[in-house]
């Protein structure tokens, strides 16, 4: 016999549990790889779900959306309506922070297919016929239905089949009766739900407060916010700062660590493999005499400063977002007390952390592969537990990639579960798959590659998948046009425009963006060495003291932009983010709207920090709610300019040494002479 008539094993037959079920559910969106992850939106966010259902025949189909809240039983439905093809749509939108479920349900309904079926019939026999059985259907709706809506149906089912038995009753009003609107829409609300087909599962959802969607990131190392040079900054000398930070528009106030710093083979200034006396080592080397993951370096303060300092900081409208690196010095606590959690090589010395050629003698890294992993994981959730006891409720979390990614999706599930207010900020300079897994298994944000997308097919390509691309139900960017461990070289000029240039595309591209200052608004730029990503005398090694009161600081520009992201409800989200077509490499232009569609804002940015760039912009009027034909006006908000634009196609020119961009809101209605008023 040829192989390919060989006798196979039949497959097994469909299991069906009732075969008179026909609505079929074929898909429900949007889902995270088929329901295994939950999609994520902001509490208030309305939730779109479209559903693929149909069913065999003619037969009019129903389909809901329920959903409810994880804890609770209580279920609530929104009637899906047909938007052509199979599809169907509804939303609704999550109030309060946690987490929820959703599904769809679908049936056939035969009091609808009697309904369409009856509007098309001509026959007066056929006519008479169907009322009877229209009859039968109003009667099982009225034996479903209670109290008043009883006996209405019941009435209406006895008069219907009274009508089409008597001879004298002209069809035309037969018919008028069977197809009461009124009477129609009373029995839809008591259907035969009997052989309802039901999604396949309850798909989750998580809702996040809104600084999960937008948030506006400052970093500081509270070491060197002394005001004396030399001097050992502290909890008090970073309140000092608070006014000044929330006054240029930030609403998180990132550290890194603020554990003790291990001296076992303590970094020296620049990442000098031996330290000298005096230098204070790398904060990401956690761990000393004094205590590990759930102390503060005694330098900073006391634990009494640090919960003034978070309080403080609510009085100013920011919240303190804490490092949580999972790794230890050489002389971190956990060494001796858990040997089992590290890596020991046969030499009897611990495995340092390595991403050869690079070595980071002062890190050890945990081993997730350890016997007792149930122990380290139990003890590591809890280092969230105690900083959320202090009232943090924002963690940036070190290299997530470079841990167990089970361990991350129990201990945030976990987390959540008791304070579904705690945010997650993945700082994974990693692989997209991986990325995006982490976002998945629960971290509310995360970082992005762009720091290195800096011409415009770059920007347009990577900010295009972002906000439209299979991660956009889940993955949250959060942009930094600079971090302590990276310099791109494009800022290493030092030139105002281009840092202005990178500030906006970050603040404009994205909902959420960061700085690391005070180096970004004194444009700190010397690199440690020629084609290096590191800072010359990095913060990360040594204290710095930093002139505040610089006349060049970009801190007014800065504080432009987040006043305008502030007022700009287009700026809040991602998912809207449209790029214009604009004949000049140089230039990058781009829309954002409001959900409402009330707001929309139009930057375009001159990605050339030396020359003037101009070119034309193409907009469609209609785009942005505005009458072709019709004048409107867009406001630059930067300079306070306003231009009076028509038509599909308008003018740019952008001098980077006076302004590198230009933000635009759009003002539909232009002002006349009708809107001046005469003082007398």
């Amino acid at each position: 016999m040829p192989k390919s008539a060989t006798a196979r094993t039949p497959l097994p037959c469909a299991s069906v549990e009732d075969g008179r079920i026909r609505a079929v559910i074929d898909a429900v969106l949007p889902n995270v790889d088929g329901g295994r992850f939950a999609v994520k939106r902001v509490a208030g966010e309305s939730m779109a779900v479209t559903a693929h259902c149909f069913t065999d025949g003619h037969d009019v189909l129903r389909v809901v959306l329920r959903w409810r809240k994880e804890e609770q039983a209580e279920v609530h439905e929104v009637p899906m309506k047909p938007l052509g093809n199979d599809v169907w749509s509804a939303e609704f939108t999550p109030i309060a922070v946690g987490h929820y479920r959703y599904s769809v349900t679908a049936w056939v309904d035969p009091f609808e297919s009697w309904r369409y079926e009856m509007t098309r019939r001509t026959d007066v026999d056929d006519i008479r016929i169907a009322s009877q059985v229209g009859a039968i259907d109003i009667s099982a709706a009225a034996q479903r239905a209670r109290g008043r809506d009883c006996k209405t149906l019941s009435k209406w089912a006895k008069d219907l089949r009274a009508a089409a038995s008597d001879r004298t009753v002209d069809a035309t009003l037969l018919k008028a009766l069977a197809l009461d609107e009124a009477l129609a829409q009373l029995a839809a609300r008591y259907p035969d739900r009997s052989l309802a087909a039901n999604s396949d599962q309850e798909l989750p959802l998580v809702a996040d407060r809104a600084r999960a969607r937008f948030s506006t990131w400052y970093e500081l190392f509270p070491r060197s916010a002394g005001p004396e040079p030399g001097r050992h900054g502290t909890f008090k000398d970073v309140e000092a700062r608070l006014p000044v930070i929330a006054a240029m528009g930030f609403d998180v106030l990132y550290f890194p660590p603020i554990h003790p710093i291990g001296l076992m083979q303590r970094k020296g200034k620049n990442n000098a493999l031996a330290s000298e006396p005096g230098d204070v080592g790398s904060p990401w080397a956690i761990g000393a005499v004094e205590g590990g993951h759930k102390s503060i370096l005694p330098t900073l303060g006391a634990p009494e400063d640090f919960r003034h300092l978070v309080a403080k900081a609510a009085d100013f409208g920011l919240e303190i977002a804490l490092d949580i690196a999972f790794q230890c010095s050489p002389d971190h606590p956990y060494v001796k007390a858990h040997p089992s959690w590290f890596r020991w090589r046969p030499d009897g010395s611990v495995q340092c952390a390595e991403n050869p050629p690079k070595k980071y003698q002062d890190i050890y890294p945990f081993n997730f592969e350890s016997e007792d992993w149930r122990g380290l994981w139990a003890e590591l959730k809890s280092v969230f537990d105690y900083w959320i006891l202090e009232g943090v409720k924002i963690f940036r979390v070190d290299n997530p990639h470079t841990k167990a990614f089970p361990f991350w999706e129990w201990a945030i599930c976990e987390i959540k579960r008791k304070h579904p207010d705690v945010l997650f900020l993945a700082e994974a300079f990693t692989r997209p798959k991986v990325m995006h897994r982490l976002a998945k298994l629960g971290f509310t944000q995360s970082y992005t590659y762009f720091t290195w997308r800096n011409n415009k097919q770059e920007l347009t390509n990577y900010f295009t998948e972002l906000s439209g691309g299979p991660g956009v139900d889940y993955f949250r960017p959060n942009v930094w046009p600079n971090t302590p461990d990276i310099l791109h070289e494009q800022l290493q000029s030092g030139e105002p425009a281009m840092y202005m240039a990178r500030l906006v595309l970050a603040a404009t591209l994205a909902a959420s963006y960061g700085i690391y200052g005070p180096a970004y608004e004194l444009r700190e730029h010397l690199p440690k060495s020629p084609g290096s990503e590191e800072y010359l005398n990095s913060e990360k090694y040594q204290l710095r003291n930093w002139n505040n009161d610089d006349p060049d600081s970009l801190a007014p520009f800065i504080t432009r932009i987040n006043q305008i992201r502030h007022d700009n409800a287009a700026l809040h989200a991602d998912h809207s983010l449209r790029f214009l077509p604009i004949d000049n490499d140089q230039l990058l232009a781009y829309s954002k709207t409001s959900d409402d569609g009330s707001n929309v804002v139009v930057t375009v940015v001159n990605l050339d920090p030396h020359n003037v760039q101009s070119g034309m912009v193409h907009l469609d009027p209609e785009s942005i709610g505005v009458d072709a034909s019709h004048p409107f006006q867009m406001h630059d908000l930067l300079s306070n300019q306003r231009f009076v634009w028509q038509g599909r196609h308008h003018y740019i020119r952008l001098d980077p040494h006076n302004a590198p961009a230009h933000v635009f809101v759009v003002r539909r209605r232009v002002r006349d002479e009708r809107d001046f008023d005469y003082y007398f």
